[in-house]
């Protein structure tokens, strides 16, 4: 449990407070509780001579700062506090139909081992596990604590994410997709941002024109307009502050929104 507890440490910075805090420390007990259980906690020999070295800060607490406006606290957002989030958010979102499949789980868990390496990643599944035994985390709150410290294209990551899991076990409730929405509006996100996340995974009749978010009835010029409005909106560097790990994992919006493009330009003519 050594390397869960850095992990931890190091992975919670605006998150350890509020409802977040909350969910993450019922979290850790339930980790806690599973590893004693199984006897992988083993208490120290009263003997022992070894001394024990002083325990270091924890990463979270050197990275505090003054209270700042809400723009400036958005620019602080962190790799790991994304990450807390990202777990948070995902819970919610697959217990909101009732069942929790293995797919959906596995998705999560092949996920962090994409974006983070192999010992991170489980590190992060025995906090998920946890968070998967809460059953009073208020959706409303967690988003108000994201929207207040996290910019806006790491939000749009998450929704990304989110519709991702809901894909996972191949079966799309009308739960899901209500939860995620009313999670976009929590999060500030407003319904062009929403509907042009969605079409990336729903694939509608229209979706290159609700990925570039105009209408069918658009011009050329209106196309090629909205097209550059939305590779800057969604290029990959512009989660360089959460990490490399972030980037990668933001190119497969930035792709579908050239695809679309791409397919637009072969339809028109252009």
């Amino acid at each position: 449990m050594s390397g869960f507890a850095s992990w931890i440490g190091g992975a919670l910075g605006w998150t350890l407070g509020g409802p977040i805090g909350a969910a993450i420390g019922f979290a850790i007990g339930a980790a806690v509780d599973k590893a004693t259980s199984k006897g992988l906690l083993l208490d120290e020999p009263k003997d022992s001579k070894r001394r024990r070295r002083p325990r270091p800060e924890p990463t979270y607490e050197r990275r505090r700062r003054p209270r700042t406006t809400t723009t400036e606290k958005q620019s602080q957002t962190q790799s790991g506090d994304f990450e807390v989030s990202l777990l948070v958010l995902s819970a919610i979102v697959m217990k909101a139909d009732g069942e929790v499949s293995q797919s959906e789980k596995n998705y999560v868990r092949d996920y962090f081992v994409k974006m983070y390496g192999k010992e991170r990643a489980n590190n992060a599944f025995k906090l998920f596990n946890g968070l998967l035994q809460k059953e009073d985390i208020s959706t409303r709150q967690v988003c108000q604590q994201i929207q207040m410290h996290m910019d806006h294209s790491s939000r749009l990551q998450l929704l990304h994410y989110l519709f991702g899991v809901t894909k996972a076990d191949g079966i799309v409730s009308e739960e899901e997709v209500e939860l995620i929405e009313k999670i976009a509006g929590y999060l500030y996100i407003n319904d062009r941002d929403y509907q042009s996340i969605k079409a990336m995974f729903y694939n509608p009749i229209d979706s290159a024109y609700r990925i570039l978010e105009i209408d069918k009835s658009a011009t050329i010029n209106e196309i090629k307009k909205a097209y550059r409005k939305m590779a800057k909106k969604y290029h990959p560097d512009k989660l360089q502050h959460l990490g490399e790990e972030h980037v990668k994992g933001a190119e497969e919006k930035f792709q579908r929104v050239q695809k679309a493009y791409e397919q637009l330009q072969e339809e028109r003519g252009f």
